[in-house]
């Protein structure tokens, strides 16, 4: 399986970072691509740690673990940075993605040394602009789509669309709130 891609997702219950890792299982598998999409939970409580994981590649995946290894990181609320250790086991050749305003010397700080690449994105300012409320996990879900290249953007917005027209079905009216969000997202996610 040279061509498998595993991604951590770390969040705080309720900020739907395993919602967002299925969504992007759902998107991957609509793509041709065989997923796994899981979380990990540990006290489940509104605001308690949570990991999500993704696995996806165009072969057959046979491994039924956790990740502890990944090619991409998903920091979803960044005060995690100081209180997990979010790159245990990333890979040096991938990339961590971050929901943050903090510079990038705080970054490079809280993050012990990492040498991979650091992206970050305002997921904050992006759903409030978009939605009108704080729902990170629609711009993170877009950020680690474009630094890792999973699919085209264009392949993305298609297969949301759709996902979102299903899901909100009885509320229509977050549709479109959700796909700006999402196309913002995949415009702001900068390196450092």
């Amino acid at each position: 399986m040279d061509d498998l891609i595993e991604i951590r997702w770390h969040g705080r219950g309720g900020q739907g970072a395993k919602t967002a890792s299925l969504l992007l299982a759902d998107a991957a598998f609509n793509t041709g691509k065989y997923i796994q999409g899981f979380p990990e939970y540990g006290p489940e409580r509104m605001g308690a740690p949570i990991t999500a994981y993704n696995r996806i590649s165009s072969e057959p995946i046979t491994i039924h673990s956790n990740i502890y290894e990944p090619d991409y990181v998903v920091v979803v609320d960044d005060t995690l940075l100081e209180t997990v250790d979010v790159t245990a086991g990333l890979k040096e050749d991938g990339a961590i993605v971050i929901n943050t305003t903090k510079s990038g010397d705080y970054l490079k700080n809280v993050l012990k040394g990492y040498k991979g690449n650091i992206y970050t994105i305002d997921a904050r300012k992006i759903s409030e602009e978009a939605l009108g409320r704080y729902f990170p996990n629609t711009p993170m879900l877009a950020a680690i789509v474009k630094v890792s290249g999973i699919m085209s953007d264009e392949a993305l917005l298609e297969d949301m669309k759709g996902s979102f027209q299903h899901k909100f079905a009885k509320k229509p009216e977050v549709i479109e709130g959700n796909m700006k969000a999402l196309e913002l997202a995949l415009k702001e996610v900068k390196k450092v």
